[in-house]
């Protein structure tokens, strides 16, 4: 059993080295694939355009009809439209009125953009400057030539996927097959919703936070498995349960130093887990390993997070998301952190990394960090209130007001 304790980073990257991705692959419509892992490289199958368009409303011609320090007088011999390509011709000091889109006629290099133009009947003029040779003209193969890859395999569809993909007449995609997360709280002071609220007892918040923060991972399907009273029995029973349905157990509670013993008892009866103190606050203690039902050979990877809520939320988003994007075999980008500046002093012990609540807010176009009030690990609320989490790194001492800090947004996060 591992007792020391572990920085955030190393603990994060011992927890990702142990990580094997999931096999499967799903077919769907691309009207189901947001947010879905895409399983193998797309390939364009055509060039994207397909031919040279105009990117305005204008006037196509060639460019040698360009008058050098002169105004340049075209006669109109035509209109191009998007979808409907224009079949006549256009030669010498001619030119054809053309919309966005459109197919470039042929022997037409140019556009001008209508604004520019004088019309005269069937005559355009433009003084010298006006446009120059190739404005305004998208080529075919700008946006993809047709076999290379569009989209890579890992990536994590998002709208301007699934219109790039029905860009390239793709109906259908294969993504990632969901990964299964069961998740459950220990304790036999929890009550569910609907129950009654006997003495010392407190309603279970930890499984509606998980289910929040894994509903937004639409990758994932979802077993929640309820209340877990504290006996060895049950609690294995839960485990086995959950190793049969899914790839990832999450559970609430029951890792703390001091809680009751058959917890951990019962984890590494069923296979190989770490009890990690992790310099961090909140969320100092949390379980990571492989638990296994050995009469089937059955195994789903467990991660044991805190008891207190505000542990729970700053542990999943610590440790947890990142390793469910790699078991997905997703490319995950890095959660990102943006700068902000205190707008109050805040008191902060070097040797650990520090998870504060904060309301973020634009004052005089500077980005400024209000914490929420007192920062217990079982004050939920404050998170409730906040906008996102400031990121006091290990080494970091007192701040004062008006220094910069890191800090983790929710929006687009959570």
């Amino acid at each position: 059993m591992q007792t020391d304790f572990q920085t955030v980073d190393q603990a994060r990257q011992s927890i990702l080295a142990q990580l094997v991705a999931i096999s499967g692959t799903r077919t769907v419509a691309i009207r189901d694939a947001l947010d879905q892992v895409l399983a193998f490289d797309v390939l364009s199958p055509i060039n994207v355009p397909a031919q040279d368009n105009s990117a305005m409303d204008g006037y196509a011609f060639n460019s040698t009809c360009l008058q050098s320090g002169a105004i340049t007088a075209l006669k109109l011999v035509g209109t191009a439209y998007a979808g409907k390509v224009f079949t006549g011709q256009c030669g010498a000091g001619e030119c054809v009125r053309i919309m966005t889109g459109a197919v470039m006629p042929a022997h037409c290099d140019t556009v001008l953009v209508q604004e520019n133009a004088t019309v005269n009947g069937v005559t355009i003029s433009f003084p010298p400057g006006a446009v120059k040779a190739g404005d305004n003209r998208r080529q075919a193969g700008e946006d993809l030539t047709a076999g290379k890859t569009a989209l890579p395999a890992g990536k994590v569809l998002r709208p301007a996927d699934l219109g790039l993909l029905a860009s390239l007449g793709v109906a259908e995609i294969a993504v990632r097959r969901k990964l299964r997360v069961a998740f459950f709280s220990t304790g036999d002071e929890l009550r569910s919703l609907g129950q009654t609220l006997d003495e010392g007892c407190v309603y279970d918040s930890n499984r509606y936070t998980l289910f929040g923060m894994l509903t937004r991972l639409r990758f994932i399907e979802l077993l929640d498995m309820g209340v877990v009273q504290d006996s060895p029995e049950a609690l294995e029973q839960a485990m086995l349960q959950a190793i049969e349905q899914a790839d990832v157990i999450l559970t609430s509670g029951g890792v703390s130093v001091g809680e009751a013993d058959y917890t951990k008892d019962v984890m590494e009866k069923l296979g190989s887990v770490n009890f990690w103190k992790i310099a961090m606050r909140p969320g100092r203690p949390m379980a990571f390993g492989q638990v296994h039902n050995k009469a089937n050979g059955n195994s789903a990877f467990l991660f044991g997070l805190p008891g207190n809520p505000v542990a729970v939320m700053v542990t999943f988003y610590a440790f947890v998301r990142d390793a469910l994007f790699k078991l997905t075999n997703a490319k995950a980008l890095p959660v990102p952190m943006v700068s902000a500046k205190l707008a109050q002093s805040v008191r902060k012990r070097p040797g650990r990394t520090e998870y504060q609540r904060a309301r973020l807010v634009m004052e005089n176009g500077v980005l400024t960090a209000h914490l929420t009030g007192a920062q217990g690990s079982g004050i939920l609320r404050s998170m409730s209130e906040s906008d996102g989490l400031l990121v006091l790194e290990h080494a970091q001492g007192d701040l004062e007001a008006g220094d910069t800090v890191q800090a983790l947004p929710f929006e687009g996060l959570i």
